[in-house]
């Protein structure tokens, strides 16, 4: 059974400056995103069958990333953590607001929000907090 993580994007705005985020920080536009954490999944197997890293930009879940591996990294402190590997593709979300957190929570793939399509323009056209609050009554 497939199982997706939700992570709060700390310092990022909105989903296109994730997007530029992201790649500023590519070697190469085939190469894996990662982001390193202190935790190790306990739920590896279910997260490496198709689990998401899904995104929480400003209390709202705006984007995914497929997630491709864990890699273990020992820190310059000597402390081993988490590199989650993803997909370089960066995939809108339909918009679901989030309380804070710390660190990561798991997300059940039937709590996770489908993806946007490109020919759907609604996230073109609306705030995140405005396309977020329609959601949640339906309407989007």
């Amino acid at each position: 059974m497939t199982i997706h993580l939700v992570k709060l994007c700390v310092g990022i705005e909105s989903f296109e400056h994730l997007q530029s985020f992201r790649e500023a920080r590519a070697t190469s536009p085939e190469s894996p995103s990662q982001h390193v954490t202190r935790m190790w999944p306990k739920r590896e197997p279910e997260l490496l069958e198709g689990g998401s890293l899904y995104w929480v930009i400003k209390g709202v879940i705006q984007a995914r990333q497929r997630i491709h591996s864990l890699e273990e990294k020992i820190g310059e402190d000597g402390i081993r953590r988490c590199a989650i590997l993803m997909e370089p593709a960066l995939i809108r979300t339909q918009p679901a607001t989030r309380r804070a957190f710390q660190g990561w929570r798991y997300l059940k793939p039937e709590d996770a929000p489908a993806d946007l399509f490109r020919s759907t323009r609604a996230e073109d056209e609306l705030p995140a907090h405005l396309a977020a609050a329609l959601g949640e009554i339906g309407v989007l």
